[in-house]
């Protein structure tokens, strides 16, 4: 089969399409044709090591996984014996972050409890852009953020991969939602649900009085005393991507602050569950929640895909078709 494969960490250029050996899946694995893939920015550490601690769950010197790619959406095309949830022919998405990556292939092999059946509603590129950045949004907003409906929330990032399913599934959730995103992108935030928006190009966030019960910051690089500032007395902020400046200040500074007061504010990294992508399913249904895809390229052109991904303006997600 074909995939696309490295063995050390650096920059797109590395990544390279060849011929390896087709898996063959264990008794209790599922052997998935894949369809197509999607990039997140999990994809972007393990291709480049950095920051340099996730090296420790990715490979000290060199890569632990020969194959990148998480999200995945494809067709089963066998199972072993132990295998109880699906069968040759079952259409299926999921996230294989937490069992060895991979998904940057024609075939791949996964532990049942990585995949979910796929929407009925959607394609194989939809599906792919689904899982870890929608699992993302759902497990920061309501097990991190505890979010309710009528509270008032924001979300820093509105337009990225994240940050476009964030917007939906706050608004599935009853919530007032303000979205933050540069100019290009106010548009796509608004077809998206979100009740208001907030072009930083064009207002100054910093100088805002408006107060939030929630605030997830899916991007940026706002110091965090700033989202403190806009936290309702009682309120929570979740740092779930944005600079690294942004991202050491909430570790060092948001244990402090949360003993010290009645707001809330932390860190959050995303970890692969079945039922909550079976409940992202019943949100894609219903079409409470769609993905928003930016741009598309064939398994041959994930390096470039990569470097436009790198570029950080993404409007949604990028998808791989294989």
């Amino acid at each position: 089969m074909k995939a696309i494969v490295y063995n050390e960490y650096g920059p797109p250029d590395i990544l390279e399409l060849k011929e390896v050996e087709k898996p063959i899946p264990k008794d209790n694995q599922v052997l998935v044709k894949v369809h197509a893939a999607s990039i997140n920015y999990g994809n972007l550490v393990l291709l480049k090591g950095e920051p340099f601690l996730a090296r420790f769950a990715f490979g000290l010197l060199k890569p632990k996984y020969s194959i990148p790619g998480g999200d995945i959406a494809g067709q089963v095309e066998a199972v072993g014996t132990n295998v109880k949830q699906f069968q040759p022919g079952d259409e299926v998405f999921g996230d294989l972050s937490g069992c060895g990556w991979g998904g940057f292939a024609e075939y791949v092999s996964v532990p049942e409890n990585a995949l979910v059946p796929k929407p009925s509603n959607m394609s194989f590129e939809e599906a792919a852009a689904v899982p870890m950045a929608a699992v993302t949004a759902l497990q920061s907003l309501r097990d991190k953020g505890k979010i309710q409906a009528g509270q008032k929330v924001l979300i820093y990032g509105a337009s990225g991969g994240v940050g476009t399913f964030a917007v939906q599934i706050a608004k599935s959730f009853g919530a007032e939602v303000t979205g933050v995103c540069s100019t290009r992108n106010v548009n796509i935030v608004q077809s998206i649900g979100a009740d208001h928006v907030i072009d930083y190009m064009k207002e100054d966030f910093t100088k805002k009085t408006e107060c939030y019960d929630l605030i997830l910051a899916a991007n940026g690089y706002q110091p965090i005393s700033v989202y403190k500032r806009a936290l309702s007395p009682k309120g929570t902020f979740v740092h779930v991507g944005g600079s690294g400046t942004q991202m050491f200040q909430v570790m060092v500074l948001g244990p402090w602050i949360s003993m010290s007061g009645r707001k809330k504010m932390s860190s959050f990294l995303q970890r692969p569950n079945q039922k909550d992508l079976i409940f992202m399913k019943g949100l894609l249904e219903a079409g409470k929640v769609k993905p928003v895809i930016d741009r598309g390229y064939k398994l041959s052109e994930v390096p470039e895909a990569f470097k436009y991904f790198e570029e950080g303006h993404a409007q949604g997600k990028v998808v791989i078709t294989v």
